[in-house]
């Protein structure tokens, strides 16, 4: 849960939030906030999508209704929530995006919850194992949430496979830990064989021809759609667990609903009802082929 300073001392009778993003229609977060608000009963509340762009979210939250309590942010608005916002917490700053936008008395506050959606993925993956060496796939936006949560789990190691080094920008963001980067063509079953964990934050048509090498350890997929994704398949086929995106979505969800509304998140609900979701969706795909 978020810190009480963080926290709205009481939950407005009603309220609203929605998640900006574009394209907007797939976001399965209307689902996750929605089912809290049943759960927690605060029947005044209500959770939508809104189609933004970044240029147009300063606009969109600076005109947003009073009972707009906070917003969801996903890409390509991320950033652009960030340089908004007010002010922001330490997590944000150091991730360098805000996937969070919480009104209070003074503004906008940012804040970054994406961490904790990989640490509750990875504590699920690990069955609370500590990770002390890991390999980050990616070295974009979910990366970079990734290592902010390896760091506060007390990893010593992680290994960054990305096209190029972006050490200089990461620097700050891994301090005290040991990161080395590598491009696709070195030893990765090597680098995957040590690790306690392999967290791949790109998406699986760029790993194509790297599935086997990458799938020596448990691994963990930030993506959920299409699941299993190839590489959690030769995971598994190894013996290994796997957990995937739906996990770090659910994770992620929570301390935005605390933080929107002061109540504590019915996680048990919230998460049930998200995948409960999916699988009817993905039923209803395979009974139209």
């Amino acid at each position: 849960m978020t810190p009480a300073s963080s926290t709205p001392s009481a939950s407005p009778a009603t309220g609203r939030a929605a998640v900006l993003g574009s394209p907007i229609a797939h976001s399965l977060s209307p689902v996750l906030h929605n089912a809290g608000y049943a759960a927690a009963g605060l029947g005044g509340w209500n959770y939508t999508r809104i189609e933004c762009t970044a240029e147009e979210l300063p606009r969109v939250v600076g005109e947003a209704a009073p009972e707009f309590r906070g917003f969801s942010v996903t890409m390509p608005c991320k950033f652009a929530a960030l340089e908004f916002a007010d002010e922001a917490t330490g997590r944000a700053r150091a991730i360098g995006s805000a996937n969070t936008l919480v009104r209070t008395a003074q503004g906008w506050r940012a804040d970054n919850t994406d961490c904790e959606g990989l640490q509750a993925a990875l504590a699920e993956l690990t069955r609370g194992e500590p990770v002390r060496r890991a390999v980050v796939v990616g070295a974009g936006g979910t990366a970079r949430p990734a290592l902010w949560a390896l760091r506060e789990l007390g990893a010593e190691q992680v290994t960054v496979i990305n096209r190029s080094d972006r050490s200089g920008e990461l620097a700050e963001l891994t301090e005290g830990v040991d990161v080395r980067f590598a491009d696709f063509s070195a030893d990765l079953a090597g680098f995957t064989a040590e690790a306690d964990a392999v967290i791949s934050t790109v998406p699986s048509a760029a790993l194509a021809e790297h599935v086997n090498a990458l799938a020596h350890a448990p691994v963990l997929d930030v993506i959920y759609d299409p699941w299993p994704t190839p590489l959690a398949v030769r995971a598994a086929s190894h013996g290994y667990r796997t957990v995937g995106g739906l996990v770090m979505l659910a994770g992620q969800s929570y301390s935005q609903f605390e933080q929107f509304t002061g109540v504590e998140a019915p996680r048990a609900e919230m998460r049930a009802a998200l995948f409960a979701h999916v699988a009817a969706r993905r039923a209803e795909a395979e009974a139209q082929r």
